[in-house]
Protein backbone atom coordinates (compact mmCIF):
# COMPACT_ATOMS: atom_id res chain seq x y z
CA UNK A 1 0.00 0.00 0.00
CA UNK A 2 2.72 2.85 -1.10
CA UNK A 3 0.07 5.34 -1.47
CA UNK A 4 -1.33 4.96 2.31
CA UNK A 5 2.39 4.44 3.73
CA UNK A 6 3.31 8.02 1.84
CA UNK A 7 0.36 9.63 2.75
CA UNK A 8 0.03 8.83 6.59
CA UNK A 9 4.06 9.75 6.82
CA UNK A 10 3.30 13.11 5.70
CA UNK A 11 0.38 14.56 8.46
CA UNK A 12 0.89 14.24 12.31
CA UNK A 13 -2.09 11.77 12.94
CA UNK A 14 -1.26 8.55 15.29
CA UNK A 15 -4.24 6.52 15.06
CA UNK A 16 -4.77 2.42 15.91
CA UNK A 17 -6.52 -0.03 13.69
CA UNK A 18 -8.69 -2.60 14.45
CA UNK A 19 -9.94 -5.82 12.40
CA UNK A 20 -12.76 -7.74 11.71
CA UNK A 21 -12.19 -11.40 13.10
CA UNK A 22 -14.72 -13.11 11.53
CA UNK A 23 -13.26 -15.63 9.64
CA UNK A 24 -15.43 -17.02 6.23
CA UNK A 25 -16.58 -19.83 6.85
CA UNK A 26 -14.98 -23.02 5.38
CA UNK A 27 -16.67 -25.73 3.39
CA UNK A 28 -15.57 -29.42 2.34
CA UNK A 29 -13.35 -28.27 -0.64
CA UNK A 30 -12.30 -25.12 -0.28
CA UNK A 31 -9.22 -23.87 2.43
CA UNK A 32 -9.92 -20.77 4.18
CA UNK A 33 -6.95 -18.56 5.14
CA UNK A 34 -7.53 -14.84 6.52
CA UNK A 35 -4.90 -11.85 6.03
CA UNK A 36 -5.10 -8.78 8.11
CA UNK A 37 -3.64 -5.54 6.57
CA UNK A 38 -2.49 -2.59 8.65
CA UNK A 39 -2.77 0.87 6.78
CA UNK A 40 -1.96 2.92 10.09
CA UNK A 41 0.87 1.03 12.12
CA UNK A 42 3.00 3.09 12.97
CA UNK A 43 4.02 6.90 14.39
CA UNK A 44 3.41 10.55 12.37
CA UNK A 45 5.33 13.55 12.36
CA UNK A 46 4.18 16.83 13.13
CA UNK A 47 2.99 18.61 9.27
CA UNK A 48 5.06 21.01 7.90
CA UNK A 49 2.50 23.61 7.92
CA UNK A 50 -0.86 24.84 8.33
CA UNK A 51 -3.32 25.24 5.06
CA UNK A 52 -5.48 27.45 5.06
CA UNK A 53 -8.66 27.19 3.07
CA UNK A 54 -11.73 29.06 1.73
CA UNK A 55 -14.94 27.28 1.36
CA UNK A 56 -17.19 28.14 -1.33
CA UNK A 57 -20.63 26.59 -0.61
CA UNK A 58 -21.56 25.72 2.55
CA UNK A 59 -23.92 23.27 2.15
CA UNK A 60 -23.71 19.46 3.32
CA UNK A 61 -20.66 18.38 1.49
CA UNK A 62 -18.70 21.77 1.85
CA UNK A 63 -19.74 21.63 5.88
CA UNK A 64 -18.33 18.13 6.05
CA UNK A 65 -15.28 19.03 4.79
CA UNK A 66 -15.09 22.14 6.68
CA UNK A 67 -14.81 20.10 9.85
CA UNK A 68 -11.57 18.82 8.95
CA UNK A 69 -10.01 22.14 10.38
CA UNK A 70 -12.03 21.91 13.62
CA UNK A 71 -10.61 17.93 14.24
CA UNK A 72 -7.34 19.07 12.91
CA UNK A 73 -6.10 22.88 13.54
CA UNK A 74 -2.47 22.47 13.28
CA UNK A 75 -3.44 20.74 9.56
CA UNK A 76 -6.36 23.47 8.43
CA UNK A 77 -7.98 26.47 8.79
CA UNK A 78 -10.59 27.75 7.26
CA UNK A 79 -10.57 31.50 6.86
CA UNK A 80 -13.23 32.13 4.14
CA UNK A 81 -16.84 30.92 3.29
CA UNK A 82 -18.77 31.76 0.40
CA UNK A 83 -22.72 31.46 0.44
CA UNK A 84 -26.20 33.35 -0.10
CA UNK A 85 -27.86 31.84 2.71
CA UNK A 86 -27.15 33.78 5.91
CA UNK A 87 -27.85 30.79 7.94
CA UNK A 88 -24.97 29.10 6.64
CA UNK A 89 -22.62 32.04 7.18
CA UNK A 90 -23.96 32.48 11.19
CA UNK A 91 -23.17 28.53 11.43
CA UNK A 92 -19.46 28.91 9.80
CA UNK A 93 -18.89 32.09 12.02
CA UNK A 94 -20.22 29.59 15.22
CA UNK A 95 -17.52 27.01 13.87
CA UNK A 96 -14.88 28.82 12.68
CA UNK A 97 -12.79 32.19 13.48
CA UNK A 98 -12.93 33.83 10.28
CA UNK A 99 -12.50 37.38 9.76
CA UNK A 100 -15.53 39.37 8.87
CA UNK A 101 -14.37 40.67 5.75
CA UNK A 102 -14.09 37.09 4.19
CA UNK A 103 -17.84 36.07 4.02
CA UNK A 104 -18.88 36.62 0.78
CA UNK A 105 -22.84 36.02 -0.53
CA UNK A 106 -20.72 35.22 -4.31
CA UNK A 107 -18.00 33.46 -5.14
CA UNK A 108 -16.85 36.41 -7.58
CA UNK A 109 -16.31 38.59 -5.12
CA UNK A 110 -13.94 36.41 -3.23
CA UNK A 111 -12.28 35.65 -6.35
CA UNK A 112 -11.20 39.59 -7.16
CA UNK A 113 -9.73 39.89 -3.74
CA UNK A 114 -6.09 39.23 -3.63
CA UNK A 115 -5.31 35.42 -3.06
CA UNK A 116 -5.75 35.30 0.78
CA UNK A 117 -5.72 31.13 1.16
CA UNK A 118 -3.42 28.85 0.22
CA UNK A 119 -6.77 26.23 -1.29
CA UNK A 120 -10.35 26.42 -1.93
CA UNK A 121 -13.10 23.64 -1.72
CA UNK A 122 -15.39 24.28 -4.37
CA UNK A 123 -19.06 22.65 -2.92
CA UNK A 124 -21.45 24.63 -4.92
CA UNK A 125 -24.32 22.82 -6.83
CA UNK A 126 -23.39 20.57 -9.71
CA UNK A 127 -23.88 23.66 -12.37
CA UNK A 128 -21.98 26.30 -10.88
CA UNK A 129 -18.74 24.10 -10.32
CA UNK A 130 -17.34 25.04 -13.99
CA UNK A 131 -16.83 28.99 -13.18
CA UNK A 132 -15.90 29.21 -9.96
CA UNK A 133 -12.63 25.95 -10.23
CA UNK A 134 -11.85 28.40 -13.42
CA UNK A 135 -11.80 31.30 -11.72
CA UNK A 136 -10.04 30.30 -8.54
CA UNK A 137 -7.34 27.83 -10.34
CA UNK A 138 -6.07 31.53 -12.23
CA UNK A 139 -5.59 32.86 -9.13
CA UNK A 140 -3.41 30.48 -7.84
CA UNK A 141 -5.53 28.35 -5.32
CA UNK A 142 -5.02 24.87 -4.98
CA UNK A 143 -8.57 23.13 -5.53
CA UNK A 144 -10.54 20.25 -4.12
CA UNK A 145 -13.68 20.27 -6.16
CA UNK A 146 -16.85 18.09 -4.97
CA UNK A 147 -18.07 15.80 -7.87
CA UNK A 148 -19.14 16.14 -10.39
CA UNK A 149 -16.44 17.91 -11.97
CA UNK A 150 -18.55 19.81 -14.20
CA UNK A 151 -21.74 18.84 -16.60
CA UNK A 152 -20.93 18.96 -19.58
CA UNK A 153 -17.78 17.34 -21.60
CA UNK A 154 -16.01 20.87 -22.37
CA UNK A 155 -16.40 22.17 -18.93
CA UNK A 156 -14.47 19.04 -17.83
CA UNK A 157 -11.92 20.08 -20.05
CA UNK A 158 -11.45 23.33 -19.41
CA UNK A 159 -11.29 23.08 -15.34
CA UNK A 160 -8.07 20.60 -16.09
CA UNK A 161 -6.67 22.85 -18.37
CA UNK A 162 -6.65 25.44 -16.71
CA UNK A 163 -5.32 23.69 -13.55
CA UNK A 164 -2.38 22.33 -15.34
CA UNK A 165 -1.95 25.92 -16.92
CA UNK A 166 -1.80 27.58 -13.67
CA UNK A 167 0.06 25.26 -11.60
CA UNK A 168 -2.04 24.27 -9.27
CA UNK A 169 -3.29 20.82 -7.70
CA UNK A 170 -6.71 19.79 -8.56
CA UNK A 171 -8.47 16.98 -6.23
CA UNK A 172 -11.67 16.17 -6.86
CA UNK A 173 -14.32 14.26 -4.04
CA UNK A 174 -14.02 10.85 -5.34
CA UNK A 175 -14.01 9.36 -2.27
CA UNK A 176 -13.90 6.40 -2.70
CA UNK A 177 -11.12 5.62 -4.28
CA UNK A 178 -9.33 6.77 -0.76
CA UNK A 179 -11.55 3.51 0.80
CA UNK A 180 -9.38 0.69 2.71
CA UNK A 181 -11.44 -1.58 0.74
CA UNK A 182 -11.09 -0.01 -2.96
CA UNK A 183 -7.09 0.64 -2.20
CA UNK A 184 -6.80 -3.16 -1.13
CA UNK A 185 -8.48 -4.30 -4.21
CA UNK A 186 -6.28 -2.61 -6.49
CA UNK A 187 -3.48 -3.82 -4.33
CA UNK A 188 -4.53 -7.08 -5.25
CA UNK A 189 -5.35 -6.88 -8.81
CA UNK A 190 -1.79 -5.41 -9.34
CA UNK A 191 -0.14 -8.16 -7.59
CA UNK A 192 -1.77 -10.81 -10.07
CA UNK A 193 -3.44 -12.52 -7.19
CA UNK A 194 -6.62 -13.71 -9.69
CA UNK A 195 -4.08 -13.30 -13.14
CA UNK A 196 -5.40 -11.27 -15.89
CA UNK A 197 -8.91 -9.13 -14.48
CA UNK A 198 -11.04 -10.85 -17.28
CA UNK A 199 -14.77 -9.13 -16.20
CA UNK A 200 -15.63 -6.50 -12.92
CA UNK A 201 -19.15 -6.66 -12.12
CA UNK A 202 -19.79 -3.84 -9.66
CA UNK A 203 -23.47 -2.67 -8.17
CA UNK A 204 -24.05 0.34 -6.62
CA UNK A 205 -27.63 0.12 -4.49
CA UNK A 206 -28.97 3.95 -4.05
CA UNK A 207 -31.61 3.15 -1.28
CA UNK A 208 -35.23 3.62 -1.96
CA UNK A 209 -35.72 6.34 0.42
CA UNK A 210 -32.30 8.11 -0.80
CA UNK A 211 -33.34 8.47 -4.10
CA UNK A 212 -36.83 9.15 -3.44
CA UNK A 213 -34.84 12.20 -0.88
CA UNK A 214 -32.25 13.38 -3.20
CA UNK A 215 -33.23 12.78 -6.62
CA UNK A 216 -36.78 12.32 -7.14
CA UNK A 217 -37.80 15.72 -4.29
CA UNK A 218 -34.08 17.17 -3.66
CA UNK A 219 -31.84 18.60 -5.69
CA UNK A 220 -30.58 15.98 -8.48
CA UNK A 221 -34.31 15.45 -9.43
CA UNK A 222 -34.07 17.37 -12.52
CA UNK A 223 -31.25 17.04 -15.44
CA UNK A 224 -32.04 20.79 -16.31
CA UNK A 225 -31.28 21.56 -13.46
CA UNK A 226 -28.25 19.82 -11.98
CA UNK A 227 -27.34 16.68 -14.28
CA UNK A 228 -28.18 12.86 -15.02
CA UNK A 229 -28.37 10.43 -12.90
CA UNK A 230 -25.00 8.72 -13.47
CA UNK A 231 -23.16 11.84 -13.16
CA UNK A 232 -24.56 13.10 -9.98
CA UNK A 233 -24.43 9.66 -8.24
CA UNK A 234 -22.39 7.44 -10.05
CA UNK A 235 -19.52 8.69 -11.28
CA UNK A 236 -17.63 7.95 -8.61
CA UNK A 237 -18.30 3.93 -9.38
CA UNK A 238 -17.43 4.59 -13.21
CA UNK A 239 -14.24 6.41 -11.36
CA UNK A 240 -13.47 3.33 -9.08
CA UNK A 241 -14.07 0.70 -12.52
CA UNK A 242 -11.29 3.35 -14.33
CA UNK A 243 -9.20 3.07 -10.97
CA UNK A 244 -8.83 -0.72 -11.10
CA UNK A 245 -8.47 -1.58 -14.45
CA UNK A 246 -5.41 0.57 -14.70
CA UNK A 247 -3.80 1.77 -17.92
CA UNK A 248 -6.53 -0.03 -19.76
CA UNK A 249 -8.26 2.02 -21.80
CA UNK A 250 -12.08 2.11 -22.42
CA UNK A 251 -12.95 1.08 -25.95
CA UNK A 252 -16.79 0.85 -26.37
CA UNK A 253 -19.74 1.50 -24.57
CA UNK A 254 -23.30 1.21 -23.86
CA UNK A 255 -25.92 2.09 -21.42
CA UNK A 256 -29.76 2.18 -20.77
CA UNK A 257 -31.75 3.15 -18.41
CA UNK A 258 -35.07 4.88 -17.46
CA UNK A 259 -37.32 6.47 -14.82
CA UNK A 260 -39.03 4.10 -13.12
CA UNK A 261 -42.13 3.42 -10.97
CA UNK A 262 -42.16 7.73 -9.83
CA UNK A 263 -44.14 9.21 -12.49
CA UNK A 264 -47.85 10.33 -12.45
CA UNK A 265 -48.87 7.23 -13.53
CA UNK A 266 -48.27 5.12 -10.50
CA UNK A 267 -49.67 7.96 -8.15
CA UNK A 268 -52.04 5.64 -5.99
CA UNK A 269 -56.16 6.18 -5.90
CA UNK A 270 -56.65 9.25 -3.78
CA UNK A 271 -53.43 10.00 -2.97
CA UNK A 272 -52.51 13.85 -2.35
CA UNK A 273 -49.87 16.30 -3.84
CA UNK A 274 -48.55 16.24 -0.57
CA UNK A 275 -47.58 13.99 2.00
CA UNK A 276 -48.75 15.47 5.30
CA UNK A 277 -52.29 16.05 4.08
CA UNK A 278 -52.41 12.35 2.39
CA UNK A 279 -54.82 9.13 3.25
CA UNK A 280 -52.71 6.57 1.89
CA UNK A 281 -49.51 8.13 3.81
CA UNK A 282 -49.58 5.30 6.11
CA UNK A 283 -48.71 2.56 3.36
CA UNK A 284 -46.00 4.92 1.07
CA UNK A 285 -42.64 3.40 1.58
CA UNK A 286 -41.67 6.82 0.53
CA UNK A 287 -43.87 8.63 3.35
CA UNK A 288 -42.29 11.95 4.67
CA UNK A 289 -43.14 10.63 7.66
CA UNK A 290 -40.95 7.64 7.52
CA UNK A 291 -38.22 9.32 6.31
CA UNK A 292 -37.89 12.45 8.37
CA UNK A 293 -40.10 12.86 10.79
CA UNK A 294 -39.94 9.79 12.59
CA UNK A 295 -36.35 10.24 13.27
CA UNK A 296 -36.92 14.22 14.23
CA UNK A 297 -39.62 13.06 17.18
CA UNK A 298 -36.90 10.60 18.30
CA UNK A 299 -34.08 14.02 18.57
CA UNK A 300 -32.18 12.73 15.40
CA UNK A 301 -31.82 16.46 12.93
CA UNK A 302 -28.65 14.30 11.01
CA UNK A 303 -28.66 13.92 7.16
CA UNK A 304 -31.18 13.90 5.49
CA UNK A 305 -33.30 15.47 7.75
CA UNK A 306 -30.97 18.59 8.23
CA UNK A 307 -30.86 19.53 4.22
CA UNK A 308 -34.50 19.92 4.78
CA UNK A 309 -34.38 22.76 7.43
CA UNK A 310 -32.91 24.85 4.96
CA UNK A 311 -33.48 28.09 7.54
CA UNK A 312 -31.15 26.37 9.82
CA UNK A 313 -33.38 25.77 12.69
CA UNK A 314 -33.80 22.09 13.62
CA UNK A 315 -36.35 21.14 15.48
CA UNK A 316 -40.18 20.00 15.12
CA UNK A 317 -42.11 22.88 14.06
CA UNK A 318 -39.24 23.95 11.24
CA UNK A 319 -39.69 20.79 10.37
CA UNK A 320 -43.51 20.22 9.70
CA UNK A 321 -43.23 23.72 8.49
CA UNK A 322 -40.75 22.84 5.67
CA UNK A 323 -42.21 19.26 4.63
CA UNK A 324 -45.85 21.03 4.20
CA UNK A 325 -44.72 24.01 2.00
CA UNK A 326 -41.26 22.83 0.49
CA UNK A 327 -40.07 20.62 -2.12
CA UNK A 328 -39.38 17.43 0.56
CA UNK A 329 -42.91 17.45 1.59
CA UNK A 330 -44.59 16.63 -2.51
CA UNK A 331 -45.82 13.23 -3.46
CA UNK A 332 -43.00 11.35 -5.14
CA UNK A 333 -45.41 10.18 -8.03
CA UNK A 334 -46.59 13.98 -8.22
CA UNK A 335 -43.02 15.84 -9.04
CA UNK A 336 -41.55 17.22 -11.99
CA UNK A 337 -38.06 15.16 -11.42
CA UNK A 338 -36.82 13.08 -14.82
CA UNK A 339 -33.89 11.46 -14.00
CA UNK A 340 -33.30 7.88 -14.29
CA UNK A 341 -33.77 5.46 -11.12
CA UNK A 342 -32.07 2.02 -12.75
CA UNK A 343 -29.32 1.85 -15.40
CA UNK A 344 -26.75 -0.35 -16.41
CA UNK A 345 -23.51 0.25 -18.15
CA UNK A 346 -21.66 -2.35 -20.08
CA UNK A 347 -17.76 -1.62 -20.80
CA UNK A 348 -15.53 -3.22 -23.09
CA UNK A 349 -11.75 -2.38 -22.22
CA UNK A 350 -8.63 -3.18 -24.15
CA UNK A 351 -7.34 -6.75 -24.14
CA UNK A 352 -11.04 -8.13 -24.10
CA UNK A 353 -12.26 -6.74 -20.72
CA UNK A 354 -15.14 -6.15 -19.93
CA UNK A 355 -17.43 -4.73 -17.53
CA UNK A 356 -20.54 -4.75 -16.18
CA UNK A 357 -21.95 -1.23 -13.87
CA UNK A 358 -25.44 -1.27 -12.27
CA UNK A 359 -27.17 1.43 -10.28
CA UNK A 360 -30.21 0.53 -8.64
CA UNK A 361 -32.78 3.28 -6.88
CA UNK A 362 -34.76 0.29 -5.51
CA UNK A 363 -32.76 -1.11 -2.61
CA UNK A 364 -32.84 -1.81 0.68
CA UNK A 365 -29.03 -1.15 0.90
CA UNK A 366 -27.72 2.28 0.57
CA UNK A 367 -24.74 3.05 -0.58
CA UNK A 368 -23.62 -0.82 0.36
CA UNK A 369 -21.47 -2.00 -2.97
CA UNK A 370 -20.85 -4.78 -4.04
CA UNK A 371 -18.37 -5.81 -6.70
CA UNK A 372 -17.04 -9.16 -8.02
CA UNK A 373 -13.41 -9.53 -10.16
CA UNK A 374 -13.54 -12.25 -12.39
CA UNK A 375 -10.06 -13.07 -13.18
CA UNK A 376 -7.92 -15.86 -14.95
CA UNK A 377 -6.53 -17.63 -11.92
CA UNK A 378 -9.17 -16.62 -9.52
CA UNK A 379 -12.19 -14.60 -8.25
CA UNK A 380 -12.19 -11.69 -5.93
CA UNK A 381 -15.20 -10.72 -4.24
CA UNK A 382 -15.95 -7.32 -1.93
CA UNK A 383 -19.12 -6.82 -0.46
CA UNK A 384 -19.69 -3.70 1.82
CA UNK A 385 -15.93 -2.87 2.07
CA UNK A 386 -15.43 -4.82 5.73
CA UNK A 387 -13.82 -8.44 3.78
CA UNK A 388 -11.87 -9.16 0.21
CA UNK A 389 -12.63 -13.14 -0.50
CA UNK A 390 -10.11 -14.02 -3.29
CA UNK A 391 -10.39 -17.32 -4.35
CA UNK A 392 -7.79 -19.64 -6.30
CA UNK A 393 -8.19 -21.38 -8.99
CA UNK A 394 -5.44 -23.56 -8.86
CA UNK A 395 -5.39 -24.26 -5.13
CA UNK A 396 -9.27 -24.24 -4.60
CA UNK A 397 -8.17 -22.29 -1.35
CA UNK A 398 -10.26 -18.98 -0.41
CA UNK A 399 -8.59 -16.37 1.37
CA UNK A 400 -10.07 -13.57 3.35
CA UNK A 401 -8.59 -10.46 3.87
CA UNK A 402 -9.72 -8.33 6.61
CA UNK A 403 -9.71 -4.57 5.67
CA UNK A 404 -8.51 -2.61 8.76
CA UNK A 405 -9.96 0.52 9.25
CA UNK A 406 -9.11 3.24 11.56
CA UNK A 407 -10.08 2.68 15.20
CA UNK A 408 -11.08 6.46 15.15
CA UNK A 409 -12.54 8.82 12.72
CA UNK A 410 -12.63 12.28 13.72
CA UNK A 411 -16.07 13.74 13.88
CA UNK A 412 -18.31 14.90 11.04
CA UNK A 413 -15.80 13.16 9.00
CA UNK A 414 -17.15 9.68 8.53
CA UNK A 415 -19.07 9.86 6.08
CA UNK A 416 -18.90 7.03 3.43
CA UNK A 417 -17.22 4.46 5.98
CA UNK A 418 -14.52 7.58 6.76
CA UNK A 419 -13.75 8.00 3.46
CA UNK A 420 -14.20 12.13 3.54
CA UNK A 421 -11.72 11.80 5.94
CA UNK A 422 -9.40 10.09 4.01
CA UNK A 423 -9.75 12.53 1.24
CA UNK A 424 -9.61 15.30 3.23
CA UNK A 425 -6.15 13.73 4.77
CA UNK A 426 -4.81 12.96 1.56
CA UNK A 427 -5.64 16.93 -0.39
CA UNK A 428 -4.65 18.67 3.04
CA UNK A 429 -1.56 16.55 2.95
CA UNK A 430 -0.60 17.45 -0.82
CA UNK A 431 -0.81 21.05 -0.40
CA UNK A 432 0.63 21.02 2.85
CA UNK A 433 4.23 19.18 1.50
CA UNK A 434 3.57 20.15 -1.89
CA UNK A 435 2.96 16.95 -3.30
CA UNK A 436 0.58 16.06 -5.83
CA UNK A 437 1.06 12.51 -5.97
CA UNK A 438 -0.80 12.13 -2.56
CA UNK A 439 -4.08 12.80 -4.44
CA UNK A 440 -5.48 9.59 -6.05
CA UNK A 441 -8.42 11.51 -7.99
CA UNK A 442 -6.31 14.33 -9.86
CA UNK A 443 -7.04 15.73 -13.14
CA UNK A 444 -6.09 13.14 -15.49
CA UNK A 445 -7.70 10.01 -14.34
CA UNK A 446 -11.03 12.37 -13.34
CA UNK A 447 -11.19 13.21 -16.47
CA UNK A 448 -11.00 10.13 -18.30
CA UNK A 449 -13.85 8.68 -16.02
CA UNK A 450 -16.03 11.54 -16.51
CA UNK A 451 -15.72 11.34 -20.32
CA UNK A 452 -16.68 8.10 -19.43
CA UNK A 453 -19.70 8.67 -18.05
CA UNK A 454 -20.75 11.09 -20.71
CA UNK A 455 -19.90 8.47 -23.41
CA UNK A 456 -22.46 6.23 -20.96
CA UNK A 457 -25.05 8.68 -21.00
CA UNK A 458 -25.02 9.33 -25.09
CA UNK A 459 -25.23 5.61 -25.38
CA UNK A 460 -28.60 5.39 -23.13
CA UNK A 461 -29.96 8.07 -25.01
CA UNK A 462 -29.33 7.45 -28.64
CA UNK A 463 -29.51 3.79 -27.94
CA UNK A 464 -26.45 2.85 -29.81
CA UNK A 465 -22.77 1.56 -28.63
CA UNK A 466 -20.23 4.73 -28.62
CA UNK A 467 -16.74 3.50 -29.89
CA UNK A 468 -14.08 5.54 -27.97
CA UNK A 469 -11.19 6.80 -30.16
CA UNK A 470 -9.60 9.01 -28.29
CA UNK A 471 -9.79 10.92 -25.03
CA UNK A 472 -11.97 13.93 -26.01
CA UNK A 473 -15.88 13.36 -26.01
Amino acid sequence: MDFFNKMFKSNSRNMETAASSDPQESNDKTDVENKEDSFFDFELPVPTRCVTVLIVGGGSRGTVYSYFAVNFPKRMKVVGVVDPRSCVKEKFKTVHDIDEDKYFDDWKEAAEMEKFAGAVVIATPDRLHKDPAVAFAKKGYHILLEKPMAVTPEDCHEIVETCKESGVMLAVGHVLRYHPSSQKIKELIDAGVIGDVVHIQHLEPVGHWHFAHSFVRGNWGKESESTFTLMSKSCHDIDLVCYWMGKNRCLKVSSFGTLSHFTKENKPKDASSRCLDCSVEETCPYSVQKIYLKYAQQGCFSWPTSVVCSNGVYDIESLTEALRTGPYGRCVYDCDNDVCSNQVVNMEFEGGRTVAFTMMGFTQALGVRSTTIYGSKGELRCHGGKTIEVFDFATSKQTTHNVRKAAFIPPFLGGHEGSDYFLMDAFISAVADNDPSLIQTGPDDTLRSHLLVFHAEKSRKESTVVHLDNDRA
